[in-house]
């Protein structure tokens, strides 16, 4: 893809012009950082309230009515849903279970299981499975 900057000689004339055949991750990925910059969620580490990029996220999981969001080494909980946090966060995020959604940005690699499930391995070193009723759109995100 080329990509050309033109300087301006003002804030209130920026603008960003995205021309593709197809709205891929990668083109709603550019799109929500030209829009907001980077995305945060509040989340409560230690009774205490903390502010963390989504990027770090590698998967939030929801137990006993509760929703966690695991990072590369800690663990949080947040007070949304595990569906209000699935409409708010990009598009490299998605549901793998009822219970858990996973950043695509973080597996490191994907096995089939003989159930027709699937174990995704994390680049934290977790492993996580995808239910069989997921493993069709995972396949077709990850181009498999």
């Amino acid at each position: 893809m080329r990509v050309i900057l033109e300087k301006v000689d003002s804030s209130d004339k920026e603008e960003a012009l995205i021309k593709a055949v197809n709205e891929t991750d990668d083109i709603k990925a550019a799109m929500e950082i030209l829009e907001g910059g980077v995305k945060k969620l509040a989340l409560l580490k230690d009774g205490k309230t903390v502010l963390l990029e989504i990027s770090f996220i590698y998967y939030i999981e929801s137990v006993d009515k509760r929703t966690f969001v695991y990072t590369k080494e800690n663990c949080y909980e947040s007070k949304l849903r595990l569906y209000e946090l699935e409409e708010s966060l990009g598009s490299y995020f998605l549901r793998i279970s009822k219970s858990m959604i996973v950043n695509l940005k973080k597996i490191k690699s994907v096995k089939s299981d003989l159930s027709g499930r699937m174990e995704a391995s994390m680049l934290n070193g977790e492993k996580i499975v995808i239910s069989r009723s997921y493993v069709k759109e995972i396949k077709r995100r990850l181009d498999l």
